[in-house]
């Protein structure tokens, strides 16, 4: 795959795989716009070469067709903004190519949410060769999205000609950033894991053993560890397929002389909500009807521990589900908070490294004003600046 800069896009029509998933509130507003930034420089690349613009998304999960909470029609206008122009919009993937060809040096056009198709997530390869002449070049800059085998990120791009299958800046970015890491490592090194599935990382935690010191792991998928050692979990997170997995990854780590951070105690409601009842458990007691949402007080200790002697640090996504205002009131000295103030260590943003982002790019969930917090805190990790943030500008940052 090239690169965006050994591309000409004159004359093009560059059908191009973004990751707009972006939070909409009750009234379609977006409330993080980071992801629609974070494409930006690949369109006007484009743009500027002389070619047109084919833009592709997914947005939330629909299920088994349109649903117009889920249309992409809601970004449009703030897409006009953010390029400069008028952006088209094609109510139906498969009635596009109309529109599609129609366009014009300079022009975008904006196709409906991919994701009401069924075949998009099944990979279906009939689907992505109709999507196909939608462009004469495929650009891939959806590395959020770029992990699944679906029909606009994996399969699609063998329908163009290698010479015309291209990488945007922010793929790009993203994949160099990770050569780096894994083939220029400074000693400690530690890589901090997230995200709710084992089996969408299998690939990536078993490259890491091979190279990491230190290997933390959070998120929801920290309970199939959980559960897998013998754990009672209430209704956390489980995948219970990949139980026999977690306890191969274990031992994998041990073999290896990796040290594998695994929570012990987590911060767990018994629902996810404002309203909801909150309170410390072990990961191995969380009782019935309550879920984990956060690490606790012992497991922030132990990552902030091993996080002071970070050299470098891919973080591949936020460990917790769950951080706002009410919590942080309820159980002071929890979470992200606490891994700040924990003996006053910091990990300065030159010895950080994101390795990948999971399904957004600052790795969050988000559930009305549960997250409104939660966004704010995470921005010093993640970086709502995007590059400049991950460059190392600006101030310093916690483990979390």
């Amino acid at each position: 795959m090239q690169t965006l800069d050994q591309y000409n896009f004159a004359g093009k029509r560059a059908v191009v795989r973004v990751d707009f998933n972006v939070p909409l509130d009750k009234s379609f507003a977006i409330t993080d716009d980071t992801r629609i930034r974070a494409a930006t420089p690949t369109i006007k690349k484009i743009l500027a070469d002389g070619g047109s613009v084919v833009l592709l998304s997914h947005l939330g999960r629909p299920k088994g067709g349109p649903e117009d909470k889920f249309s992409l029609k809601h970004i449009v206008a703030r897409l006009g903004e953010e390029y400069g122009t008028e952006v088209q919009f094609a109510t139906d993937a498969l009635q596009a190519q109309a529109q599609a060809d129609a366009l014009q040096p300079g022009q975008i056009l904006l196709v409906e949410n991919v994701r009401f198709y069924p075949e998009e997530e099944k990979g279906d390869d009939a689907f992505a060769e109709k999507l196909a002449p939608l462009g004469n070049v495929y650009v891939n800059d959806a590395f959020g999205a770029a992990h699944r085998k679906h029909a606009s990120t994996a399969v699609m791009a063998s329908h163009f000609a290698p010479a015309d299958r291209v990488a945007g800046y922010l793929l790009q970015s993203e994949l160099d950033n990770a050569k780096k890491v894994l083939e220029h490592a400074e000693r400690p090194f530690t890589a901090i894991m997230g995200g709710a599935k084992i089996s969408d990382k299998i690939q990536l935690i078993e490259k890491l053993l091979d190279k990491v010191d230190n290997l933390l792991i959070g998120g929801g998928m920290a309970y199939t560890f959980a559960k897998a050692q013998g754990g009672h979990i209430g209704s956390s997170l489980l995948e219970a397929d990949k139980m026999d997995l977690a306890l191969r990854l274990i031992e994998q780590a041990k073999a290896k002389g990796v040290n594998l951070v695994l929570p012990t105690d987590s911060l767990i409601a018994d629902k996810f909500a404002n309203d909801a009842q909150t309170k410390v458990a072990a990961n191995s007691e969380i009782p019935d009807g309550w879920m984990g949402l956060d690490l606790g007080p012992e497991s922030s200790k132990a990552f902030t521990e091993v996080g002071a002697q970070l050299q470098n640090h891919p973080l591949e996504r936020p460990d917790g589900r769950i951080r706002n205002a009410q919590l942080r009131q309820r159980h002071p000295g929890r979470g992200p908070g606490h891994c700040r103030r924990h003996r006053g260590r910091r990990l300065q943003p030159h010895r950080r490294r994101r390795l990948g982002r999971g399904r957004q790019p600052d790795g969050l969930l988000r559930q009305g004003e549960l997250h409104q917090h939660r966004r704010r805190r995470a921005a010093g990790v993640h970086g709502r600046q995007g590059a400049a943030r991950r460059s190392g500008a600006g101030r310093p940052v916690s483990i979390w």
